[in-house]
């Protein structure tokens, strides 16, 4: 089996969230085979700043769903949509 990495867009509720413990908060909500490769953070608007992890996932679990729904479970996450998804 192989693996799918997704490029998944976090919105946190407000700029005044802290990013990091944020960020913290993913890591631990992750189900189990899934890992985040890295974290990137873009500027949208007005000081909000979104998370953008990369997941890692094997390609048998059924793709980003159970991911999803963990991150949007998160306190401080506004929205979770997948940017960008691909085999590896």
């Amino acid at each position: 089996m192989g693996k799918v990495a997704a490029r998944i867009k976090v919105m946190p509720q407000s700029p005044k969230v802290d990013l990091d413990a944020l960020q913290d908060r993913l890591e631990e909500s992750l189900p189990e085979g899934a890992k985040i490769n890295r974290v990137d953070r873009e500027d949208v608007a007005f000081g909000l700043v979104a998370l953008y992890p990369t997941v890692v996932v094997p390609d048998d679990a059924g793709g980003t769903e159970a991911v999803e729904e963990a991150f949007s479970d998160v306190e401080g996450v506004e929205s979770v949509s997948v940017d960008e998804v691909g085999r590896i």
